[in-house]
């Protein structure tokens, strides 16, 4: 059995909840290697091998090393691959095309690969203060970073159409360098000497922050619901 874990909703995110409601202490216990954000939409993390990274929006990277750090959302899993890539070099635009022999439509994966990159192009979303914006207003100013032949490792998720709103459907990946220097929420990237894993998942399990007041008494409006989420992830088919 393979499980994806997922803290929170995109949807709340639209719905102005970005408090933090999990530990990064807690989120451990549901896996070692994924993504999220913390309190605020406060950067773009990526948990690789156990350890906790946070991309700022003045592109520093931080080494998260306090358990009690909140987060309002996050997707974790333990890694246990499933495959290797069958790839060696993939841009953003290709991803799906060099995966379509595993039929992902409609499943749920994580990649998992290190590469180098020749081109590494993020966003990294900046920490926002009560009262919340949307997350399609974050969204519309957003710091944007490319590196250039850097060599990193890409993490994150594929998830099914008819799961958009939950979560990103299509791709949602993060991006670290080796040197810890450059990090963030990709929106394109072309590797080169890419060798990595791809896990499907048999499991779905969404973690909702029932004990938070300002979650339960949330509305959304559900007009551009989708749309909004599209435009603020840029995720991929």
């Amino acid at each position: 059995m393979s499980r994806l874990y997922q803290h929170g909703t995109l949807a709340m995110l639209m719905g102005k909840q970005m408090q933090g409601t999990i530990t990064v202490a807690e989120l451990r216990q549901h896996g070692d290697t994924g993504i999220g954000t913390l309190t605020g939409l406060d950067g773009e993390v990526i948990l690789l091998d156990g350890e906790v990274y946070q991309a700022q929006s003045d592109g520093q990277v931080n080494h998260i090393t306090n358990p009690d750090t909140l987060m309002p959302f996050a997707s974790v899993h333990f890694d246990t691959p499933t495959q290797q890539l069958p790839f060696s070099q993939v841009d953003f635009s290709t991803l799906s095309a060099k995966l379509k022999a595993e039929q992902l439509q409609n499943v749920f994966a994580a990649v998992k690969f290190h590469g180098e990159f020749s081109r590494v192009h993020v966003r990294i979303a900046p920490k926002q203060v009560p009262p919340y914006p949307s997350l399609l207003a974050v969204a519309e100013n957003q710091p944007e970073f490319e590196r250039e032949n850097v060599t990193g490792t890409v993490v994150g998720y594929f998830a099914p159409q008819i799961f958009n709103g939950p979560t990103a459907a299509g791709w949602h990946v993060h991006f670290l360098s080796d040197d810890l220097q450059f990090a963030g929420h990709i929106l394109d990237f072309s590797a080169s000497q890419v060798s990595g894993t791809l896990q499907v998942f048999d499991e779905f399990l969404q973690h909702l922050p029932i004990h938070d007041p300002a979650y339960r008494e949330m509305t959304l409006d559900f007009d551009g619901l989708l749309a909004g989420i599209e435009a603020s992830e840029g995720g991929q088919q």
